[in-house]
């Protein structure tokens, strides 16, 4: 079945594009990265799988992403893009739902599983940047950088995948109130990691920090050593079908320890 489009009002101006594949439970979300959108190429190969194989799935761009509305400067904050997941999954989606979170979003479903822990029922993430604005961002801004948060509250961050983008004041701080780590994560369903060893953005033992940290017994994390960031080549597509697939089964089958299935 072909994809439906449209629009979610988030009732202060602002709307979420989203895109859906009708299918069988549990539906599959889509979390995309910062500054990344739901057109992108571990998305679009989730959603012509869920097409091909009778499963349900769901993708959207957060506030300031992709051809969502909203100033990505102005109020892009982890708050805030938090709340637009949970608001998909409230009103977007019915029934248990795997989460499948590349970068950013995998700190974004891991926050989502955390509040609406009755509805998830599995975590696919690829290279979790969990805590990021903290532990990943914040060091690496540069003396100028700081002078400009000082001044205009913003930084232009030079980027290696296109232009320069702003780091604000006020997504560092708001970001400090949503780490996990070093943990523990109260996360108990099953949990699949993928993460290269070569990403020069989410250092491999982060990602590993990450998992030590949950406190479910069924987590599995893969190393793929010559791996970069976006994880993007066939084969790791390939990698993460294969492990959507298998908890979108354990999920169907009942099998997510800590779901509630009622």
């Amino acid at each position: 079945m072909d994809e439906t489009t449209g629009r979610l009002d988030r009732g202060d101006g602002e709307t979420l594009a989203w895109r859906r594949v009708a299918g069988a439970a549990p539906t599959v979300v889509w979390l995309g990265g910062f500054r990344s959108d739901m057109s992108g190429a571990k998305a679009q190969a989730l959603a012509d799988w869920a097409r091909d194989a009778g499963r349900a799935f769901l993708r959207f761009d957060y506030l300031g992403h992709g051809e969502s509305s909203g100033d990505f400067r102005a109020k892009g904050t982890i708050t805030r893009w938090r709340a637009d997941a949970l608001a998909v999954l409230d009103e977007l989606v019915e029934g248990p739902v795997v989460l499948v979170g590349s970068s950013m979003g995998g700190w974004i479903a891991c926050l989502a599983a955390l509040a609406r822990r009755g509805r998830v029922a599995g975590l696919v993430l690829v290279a979790p940047a969990a805590d990021f604005t903290e532990t990943l961002m914040r060091p690496g801004i540069p003396p100028e950088g700081h002078v400009a948060l000082a001044a205009d509250g913003a930084w232009l961050r030079p980027s290696a995948y296109g232009d320069p983008y702003p780091i604000t004041r006020a997504l560092l701080e708001d970001g400090a109130r949503w780490s996990i780590l070093p943990g523990p994560v109260p996360i108990e369903v099953p949990v699949r990691i993928l993460q290269g060893g070569a990403d020069p953005d989410v250092p491999w033992r982060h990602a590993l920090h990450l998992a030590h940290a949950l406190n479910g017994p069924d987590v599995i994390f893969t190393l793929i050593k010559d791996g970069d960031h976006r994880l993007s080549r066939p084969r790791d597509i390939s990698r993460l079908i294969a492990a959507v697939a298998d908890l979108d089964e354990q999920a169907d089958l009942g099998g997510g320890s800590g779901f509630d299935h009622r």
